[in-house]
């Protein structure tokens, strides 16, 4: 992505990045058309809606850029720095002007490249990112007791939310887990998630028509109600409708995400029946959350294209009397989404694999 208009906006940087924080969804959002906002991005995942027309993005290079809005022109993005690519990295803004960008583990079979499953901070006037917590390291002594690979050690970070005490929360697509992270180099465990008895998709041809399936927990975000709410891939065979959103609550150490016995404990069921879930995003009143695919990254993935398997979602899930609504926006006009966050509007970005990538809206 080129860097537009950096030596003339670095007054407009000084000022912004002074004030960036974590943006207080507004209400709904979500009647209106899904808009390019930017164009030409290369496999854009890691997304933080920061209100008023400014945007923090990431794409499949490494790069993390601030969008800028502005009425009647074209918008300004400013590239504000890099990591080393791969996958696009999650990014959240912090207190005191701090951004946080998470990088993934890489292939799980290979060593581990550089740079990879890590949390780097960086602010204006900073030459690079810093890195400020091995998420790898941590996880060698933190075993996914459940893993049902035989890598119950490995790590794959994937989704970020910044706290308003300074504290990040980390989930681990590896791990099956939620980590909490501070400033002072402090960390936790906040909660595991286990695994799940699916049925077998019968097009897969296998011969038992159910197993154990990994959580892959992808997605955190902090909801309407201050509860930490964290979302599902589901691992092979990835089965559609099986993916959960639990709500956990704030504060919490060592709790355990259980489908056999959801609504016990400080992590609970939020929601069910979705499919591969990549993101959450949260406003005032709702829970929205990102489908890579509706059929499930497995079709997604599939080295024979599936037609369609490539068209993702955006639901907003909104609980009311007990229950939760759920409702799809901008049905059929997403392709590979990866992000999604809510501040005056819905922001979402997309395909997360090259080319024709995009930072959208829905006013």
């Amino acid at each position: 992505m080129k860097n537009l208009g950096r030596t003339a906006a670095l007054a407009t940087i000084i000022l912004l990045i002074a004030t960036l924080a974590p943006a207080t969804a507004g209400g709904r959002h979500d009647d209106g058309a899904l808009r390019t906002v930017v164009g030409g991005l290369d496999g854009p995942r890691g997304l933080d809606a920061l209100g008023h027309g400014k945007t923090l993005i990431t794409e499949i290079d490494g790069t993390f850029s601030l969008v800028i809005e502005r009425r009647g022109k074209a918008p300004r993005v400013i590239e504000l720095g890099s990591l080393p690519g791969g996958f696009s990295p999650a990014i959240a803004a912090g207190k005191h002007g701090k951004i946080y960008i998470l990088t993934g583990g890489g292939p799980p079979d290979g060593p581990p490249a550089e740079g990879a499953a890590t949390l780097y901070q960086w602010r204006y006037g900073y030459d690079q990112p810093k890195p400020v917590f091995d998420v790898a390291a941590y996880q060698t002594g933190d075993p996914d007791l459940d893993d049902l690979e035989g890598l119950p050690t490995t790590s794959n970070p994937f989704g970020l939310a910044a706290l308003r005490d300074g504290s990040v929360l980390i989930a681990d697509a590896e791990g099956n887990d939620l980590i909490r992270w501070w400033p002072n180099g402090h960390a936790v465990t906040v909660a595991r998630l286990k695994p799940r008895l699916v049925d077998v998709p019968p097009e897969l041809g296998l011969p038992f028509e159910e197993t154990e399936a990994e959580a892959v927990a992808t997605s955190i975000t902090v909801g309407p109600d201050g509860y930490w709410y964290v979302g599902e891939l589901r691992g092979f065979p990835a089965t559609p409708g099986t993916s959960q959103i639990w709500r956990i609550k704030p504060g919490s150490v060592g709790a355990v995400c259980d489908p056999e016995k959801p609504w016990r404990g400080r992590c609970t069921r939020y929601a069910d029946g979705l499919t591969s879930i990549v993101d959450l995003g949260a406003s005032r009143h709702s829970v929205y959350a990102v489908s890579l695919s509706k059929m499930s990254w497995l079709a997604a993935e599939s080295e024979e294209p599936i037609p369609g398997a490539e068209i993702g979602a955006l639901y907003r899930l909104t609980k009311h009397h007990h229950k939760v609504w759920i409702k799809e926006l901008a049905k059929g006009k997403l392709t590979l989404p990866g992000g999604v966050d809510v501040a005056d509007h819905i922001y979402l970005t997309g395909p997360v694999f090259p080319p024709d990538g995009k930072l959208m809206k829905i006013k």
